[in-house]
């Protein structure tokens, strides 16, 4: 019988330092490939961290465009028919025939990524292609709430405090309320597992929210976020060159290097009201 996936992996491990050699238990973060199915026909095949697997697969489909609407999952469950040795790891997505009308056409473009040597403008081009339309114009949120952001971000990333080794995103309300959160070995795969949390929960668009990543925000994060219709993005890390022409493009907010009271708005400052964050213990 095949074990558990599981999200975190235990092993012995030698450690050196300063000369000495010491044997200790470390924490590894879980990764499986999640091969996604359309009915009877592979659609992708992605390296994850196990958990949550039926966002991801549906959050996935969303944002590469081959569905728009919830109503166009019949059904989407793991897969009851694969190989022992894939069990777990095999999710089957039952799609309405208007989704699957595509389906050739979109395989094509799952290529069609910056790290493939794809050119910027023909990246850009297959998201205008899309219909993707600008996020909430009249969406707001102020600088003491981006503050915050980054702690609320550290707080839930439970998996990465033991393993070190994955990325985070969140969805956050206007004033800061933390609405989910996901981990992943991947971070375009966090974010895709927020979206299929959104669609599957008939959430969308997500025009009221804030999404708020780990590391950078490449060109994938900002795509991905469109579709689910986020109008800021805020990242930790810097933006890719592409994903900030994206969000100009597209009228989205980008904000990068969010760390402690500092950030970098690259796109979309109207949405932002920058008043001085209020200090954490300013005196009475």
């Amino acid at each position: 019988m095949s074990q558990p996936l599981r999200s975190v992996d235990l092993t012995m491990v030698q450690e050196w330092q300063d000369g000495r050699l010491r044997p200790f238990q470390d924490y590894l973060a879980g990764e499986e490939p999640l091969e996604i199915r359309a009915g009877d026909r592979s659609v992708s095949v992605t390296m994850r961290t196990p958990g949550h697997d039926l966002e991801l697969a549906a959050g996935f489909l969303l944002t590469e465009g081959l569905l728009q609407r919830r109503e166009q999952i019949l059904n989407i469950e793991p897969a009851p028919d694969c190989k022992p040795a894939e069990q777990g790891n095999v999710v089957r997505v039952d799609l309405d025939p208007s989704a699957l009308a595509s389906l050739d056409n979109v395989r094509r473009n799952f290529y069609a990524t910056s790290s493939c040597g794809i050119c910027g403008k023909a990246s850009i081009d297959s998201v205008r292609l899309r219909g993707i339309t600008p996020p909430n114009p009249g969406f707001r949120v102020s600088a003491a709430v981006l503050c915050r952001l980054p702690e609320s971000l550290r707080t839930g990333q439970a998996i990465f405090e033991r393993t070190g080794g994955l990325h985070s995103a969140a969805l956050f309300t206007g004033e800061g309320q933390l609405l989910v959160q996901r981990e992943d070995i991947g971070r375009h795969n966090a974010v895709d597992k927020l979206a299929g949390w959104a669609l599957l929960g008939g959430r969308l668009p997500l025009s009221e929210c804030v999404l708020m990543v780990s590391g950078r925000g490449g060109f994938e994060i900002l795509q991905k976020a469109a579709v689910a219709g986020v109008p800021v993005v805020a990242c930790v890390s810097a933006p890719s060159s592409l994903a900030v022409r994206l969000a100009r493009e597209l009228r989205m907010t980008l904000v990068g290097f969010l760390r402690g009271r500092r950030f970098v708005v690259y796109a979309g400052e109207e949405r932002l009201e920058l008043h001085p964050a209020p200090a954490e213990h300013d005196p009475a």
